[in-house]
């Protein structure tokens, strides 16, 4: 929204219209070459930011997947680990089962036959 230079009445009595008008006319030139100037800039500074905000989403995004990758290997490895671990526990436990139950069996075997 342009603001236009208006000059009190007492610049007119003074000046002159002629002189007041053109005085007011550079006036409201300046403003608007400003405005212009300052638009202008104001676009070159978003343009190097957005480049250097999509430069940086880039660098982001590269990262995170490079840690992605990495969180995704270490997973892997311990989900092995932990399928190693369970296996032994079960090997584990099944022989601990065969050494309870074998003496038992025998022992229960060994009522029924006696009779």
């Amino acid at each position: 929204m342009p603001a236009t230079a208006k000059l009190s009445r007492a610049f007119y009595d003074r000046l002159g219209d002629n002189v007041a008008n053109e005085l007011a006319d550079w006036l409201n030139q300046v403003d608007h070459s400003c405005r212009a100037e300052l638009r202008e800039l104001n676009e070159l500074n978003f343009a190097r930011f957005d480049a250097r905000m999509g430069e940086r989403m880039a660098e982001l995004r590269a990262d995170m997947q490079a840690r992605f990758a990495a969180l995704q290997i270490d997973l892997e490895r311990r989900t092995q680990t932990l399928r190693t671990e369970i296996e032994r526990c079960r090997s584990t436990t099944l022989r601990w089962m065969f050494a309870f139950w074998a003496p038992t069996m025998l022992a229960v075997l060994g009522l029924f036959l006696k009779r």
